[in-house]
C-alpha cells in the first residue's frame, strides 16, 4: 500500500510521492525559546517525531530540519509590540540571548523524555540573519515589498493573487487587530512585517540597508526552509494554529521570489485541550512538561498523544491520562513478559506466525493511511494477544521471537515507546530477585498484609510488579 496523507492545501489524502525520491525534504516549525516547553509542544513534536519515524522505516532519506525561534515573534503575533525573547530577558533581568539558550537546552531536554529524535539540524533564527536580509531585499527589488518612512520592511499582500491559498481566507476576512495589527506606516492592515526598526532601547538589533533593526516572525522559516531544503519542500508541518497567518505568509513570501510552488504537503495536528478548554496561563490550566514529569512517565503521555488521530483534536483530562496509563502498562508489560522469555531461551531462529503477519500488513496500512496511530496502537494490541496465547500454551522460541522482533520494531523504531526493562546492573537484579522472593514467601504463608505492602511500596518507587505462570517479574517506569 503507498503511504496517503491529508494535505491542507487540497482537503484530500493524497498518495506521497516526494520530488527526487527516495529523499524527503521535511520542515516543521520549532518552538519559540522564551519560556519552558509546554503540553501543546509535546503534541505537536511527538506527532511530527511519528512521521519522521515512519518515513525512515518506509525507506525514504529524510532531512529533518526544525528552526528555534530566538527573535522577532511578538507578543500576540502581531507587527506591534515586544518581541517574546526581550520580554522574557527583562523578566529574569539577563540577556536575550541567554534566555534563547536556557530555554532551548530545556526544551531538548523536555523532547528527549519523549523519546523524540533530534532533527538533523535545529537552526537559530539569529544565526541566519543575512538570509533573511538576502530575501527581503528580492522581495523589495521584485515589487512585493516595500520599505517605510519610519524604516520597516512590509509584505504587500494584495502584490501576491494567491495570498491565503493554504488557510482560504480572503483578504476581505482579514479585520484589523485580529492576529495582523493595523501599523501606521502600513499601507493595507493585511500587510505583514519583513523588518522592524528598533529603537535604542531594544535590545535585539542588527545592521540592514534599512537602517538597525529586526526580523519579522515569518520570514525566518522561508529563509531557513528554502536555505536547507531547496526552493520546493515535499513536507511542511506544525500546529493547525500557524495556517493563518504563519503559514500563509511564509508560501507568500517564497512563491513571491522563485516563482515556484513551496509547499507540496502541509501536515498539521490539531488543537489540544485542557478539561474542554483552549489551555492558557490566564484560565490557571497551562501544564509545563517539566511539572507533568514529575508525576507521569513520558511515555504514557507519548502512548496518550498516539492514541488519537493527529488531525483530531484532543482533550487533556485526569481520567484520560488515568485511562492511558493502564493502557500502557498494560502494553509495556506483556512486551516485557515477551522479552523476558525470549532473553532466557537465548535463540535466533525465527518461524513466521501467519496470523502475526497479517497483523503486521494491518499495522502498515494504518499508519500508511495518513499515519492512523490509533488505529496502529489497536494493532499492536492484537499481536500481543496472540504473543500472550503463545506463552501461555506453547511456548515455541521462534514463533515468539518472531512475534517479539515485530513488536519491537512497530513499538520502539515506528511508534518511539522506550520501554523500561530489566536493568543490566547485576547488583539490582540481585536485590529485586531478594525482594522478589521475600514477598513471594509471604504469600505462601497467606501473609498478605505484608505481601501487598512490598508491592505497594516498590510500585511507589517506579517498580511494577507481575505475578505470571512462570513467576513473577518487573518493569520499571
Amino acid at each position: 500500500m503507498s503511504l496517503k496523507i491529508y494535505n491542507s492545501f487540497t482537503k484530500n489524502k493524497d498518495e506521497f510521492i516526494p520530488i527526487n525520491p527516495p529523499y524527503v525534504g521535511m520542515y516543521v516549525c520549532g518552538p519559540t525559546v522564551y519560556g519552558h516547553a509546554h503540553l501543546g509542544h509535546g503534541r505537536t513534536y511527538v506527532v511530527f517525531d511519528m512521521i519522521y519515524r515512519h518515513l525512515l522505516y518506509k525507506g525514504f532519506k529524510v532531512r529533518y530540519i526544525q528552526n528555534i525561534t530566538d527573535v522577532g515573534h511578538l507578543v500576540g503575533d502581531q507587527d506591534e509590540g515586544e518581541d517574546k525573547i526581550q520580554k522574557q530577558a527583562k523578566l529574569e533581568k539577563v540577556e536575550p540571548a541567554e534566555i534563547a539558550y536556557k530555554y532551548e537546552v530545556s526544551y531538548f531536554e523536555d523532547m528527549d523524555k519523549l523519546n523524540i529524535l533530534r532533527p538533523d539540524l535545529s537552526c537559530r533564527a539569529t544565526g541566519h540573519i543575512i538570509d533573511m536580509i538576502e530575501l527581503i531585499e528580492t522581495l523589495i527589488n521584485k515589487g512585493y515589498a516595500y520599505v517605510t518612512d519610519e524604516g520597516n520592511v512590509y509584505y504587500d499582500v494584495r502584490k501576491f493573487k494567491n495570498y491565503g491559498k493554504l488557510s482560504g481566507r480572503k483578504l476581505e476576512d482579514n479585520i484589523e487587530g485580529e492576529r495582523i495589527e493595523q501599523a501606521k506606516d502600513k499601507r493595507n492592515p493585511e500587510d505583514f512585517a519583513l523588518w522592524k526598526k528598533a529603537d535604542k532601547e531594544h535590545l535585539m538589533q542588527w545592521n540592514s540597508p534599512w537602517g538597525k533593526g529586526y526580523p519579522g516572525w515569518h520570514i525566518e522559516c522561508s529563509a531557513m526552509a528554502m536555505k536547507y531544503i531547496g526552493e520546493t519542500i515535499d513536507i511542511h508541518g506544525g500546529g493547525i494554529d500557524n495556517i493563518f497567518p504563519h503559514h500563509d505568509c511564509e508560501i507568500a513570501q517564497a512563491e513571491a521570489v522563485t516563482g515556484k510552488e513551496f509547499i507540496r504537503f502541509f501536515i498539521h495536528n490539531n488543537l489540544l485541550t485542557v478539561n474542554g478548554t483552549k489551555m492558557g496561563k490566564s484560565l490557571g490550566n497551562f501544564i509545563i512538561l517539566k511539572d507533568l514529569f514529575k508525576k507521569l512517565d513520558p511515555m504514557v503521555l507519548r502512548f496518550y498523544i498516539l492514541q488519537g488521530h493527529h488531525r483530531s483534536p484532543l482533550d487533556f483530562t485526569e481520567e484520560a491520562i488515568e485511562a492511558a496509563k493502564h493502557g500502557y502498562e498494560r502494553f509495556k508489560n506483556s512486551i516485557f513478559s515477551l522479552k523476558n522469555f525470549i532473553e532466557k531461551e537465548n535463540s535466533n531462529e525465527v518461524e513466521v506466525v501467519a496470523e502475526v503477519e497479517k497483523l503486521k500488513n494491518d499495522f502498515i496500512e494504518a499508519m500508511d493511511d495518513d499515519f492512523n496511530t490509533s488505529k496502529a496502537i489497536a494493532v499492536l494490541y492484537d499481536i500481543l494477544k496472540v504473543s500472550n496465547n503463545e506463552l501461555l500454551n506453547n511456548k515455541d522460541p521462534k514463533k515468539l521471537l518472531y512475534i517479539y522482533n515485530t513488536v519491537n520494531e512497530f513499538s520502539n523504531n515506528i511508534l518511539g515507546f522506550k520501554l523500561s526493562t530489566i536493568s543490566d546492573n547485576s547488583a539490582e537484579e540481585g536485590l529485586m530477585k531478594l525482594i522478589i522472593d521475600l514477598r513471594n514467601n509471604y504469600r505462601k504463608e497467606k501473609n498478605y498484609t505484608m505481601s501487598d505492602t512490598i508491592r505497594d511500596r516498590l510500585k511507589e518507587l517506579g517498580i511494577t510488579l507481575k505475578d505470571g505462570a512462570d513467576g513473577t517479574t518487573y518493569t520499571k517506569s
